[in-house]
């Protein structure tokens, strides 16, 4: 790298020690609350992450204690954070080191990426933070940084980009400071060198040394490469009480929402009086909503009703608001007429 030299390194750790922001997985983190912490961070803003973290780690101390619990209580302690297949790969990885490393994460890269949902960022992480080891992680953060200050026009979405930079970057790491280093990455990622137009380089450490900055072209990096267009879909849910119990389904084990609880609904935006139709009952109808996923756009309106009979076309089963609330893991997708289960 022509302008991430060692000098640029200091500055970036003399920032970090200023700046840093205080987060419950930080000062002087186990391998085990990195783990965790990581995999929570991925694709989720460090604001909602920190409660989830915290009652995590009081309920699951260890990963001996998450190796012994049950997936159902895993994903309703999960619920909310999304992307529940990663709450699945923790339990799943937990078992493996439970049974196979007596409970503690390996501090080898190979051995850490054969564990369920870890990666090369993630490994990395690991790695870096909690075992002081020279292995870079690299992610969106990270890349835009660089990207930046080496005015280098790559594709963030190409693995072999980022182990490139990863190999770039690993003999930069400084010994006995790679924890900071790697955070500090992050860091200015995520407080300073802003996608798009919102970078703040008024705040930042490594003007001096930017090329993009120096260019006035920080809007150029990284290159963006065009999103494909988010697919769109139409549905009608259903709040169905009946007898004091609430409708429920389970969703099949593969796809969207994979294995998560949700209301029953259908395809389409149905009237009030399709519905009322389909259901023999009067209905009131709910607020529209809408919900955003990676690839996948719901539309949704509601409608509750009381019912007189169980439909028997739905494959639901009932359960009570109080269920609802303590076990069973509704997906935010449907938090807008969850809270009509009361």
């Amino acid at each position: 790298m022509k302008n991430f030299s060692e000098e640029a390194v200091r500055l970036l750790l003399s920032w970090y020690e200023e700046n840093k922001r205080e987060l419950p997985w930080r000062g002087d983190p186990s391998p085990y609350e990195t783990w965790v912490s990581e995999i929570m961070l991925q694709q989720t803003r460090v604001e909602t992450v920190k409660p989830y973290f915290l009652r995590w780690i009081s309920t699951y101390p260890t990963v001996k204690d998450l190796a012994n619990a049950d997936e159902e209580a895993v994903l309703k302690l999960w619920e909310g954070l999304g992307y529940y297949s990663r709450a699945r790969n923790l339990l799943k990885a937990a078992k493996v080191v439970a049974e196979e490393y007596a409970g503690e994460l390996p501090s080898d890269k190979k051995s850490l990426q054969k564990l369920p949902g870890i990666g090369a960022y993630t490994a990395g992480a690991i790695l870096s933070i909690a075992f002081g080891k020279k292995e870079p992680a690299v992610d969106g953060n990270v890349l835009r940084v660089i990207s930046r200050l080496e005015t280098d026009p790559f594709d963030v979405s190409d693995v072999k980009v980022r182990e490139r930079i990863a190999d770039e970057l690993r003999p930069l790491m400084p010994e006995g400071e790679t924890s900071d280093f790697t955070q500090a990455l992050f860091e200015i990622g995520a407080l300073v060198c802003l996608p798009d137009e919102d970078y703040r380089c008024e705040k930042c450490p490594l003007t001096s040394c930017c090329g993009a900055y120096k260019a006035g072209a920080q809007s150029d990096y990284p290159v963006k490469i065009k999103k494909k267009e988010k697919r769109e879909e139409d549905l009608t849910v259903f709040v169905l009480r009946y007898e004091g119990k609430y409708a429920l389904k389970r969703r099949p084990d593969k796809g969207l929402l994979a294995g998560l609880y949700e209301l029953p609904h259908e395809s389409g935006l149905l009237t009030k009086e399709q519905v009322e139709e389909r259901f023999g009952a009067k209905v009131r109808p709910l607020p529209a909503a809408t919900h955003v996923f990676t690839h996948v756009l719901w539309h949704m309106v509601g409608y509750e009703a009381d019912l007189s009979e169980s439909p028997n076309d739905l494959g639901v089963f009932f359960a009570t608001a109080e269920e609802i609330e303590k076990k069973y893991s509704l997906p935010s997708a449907f938090s807008a007429y969850k809270k009509y289960c009361k």
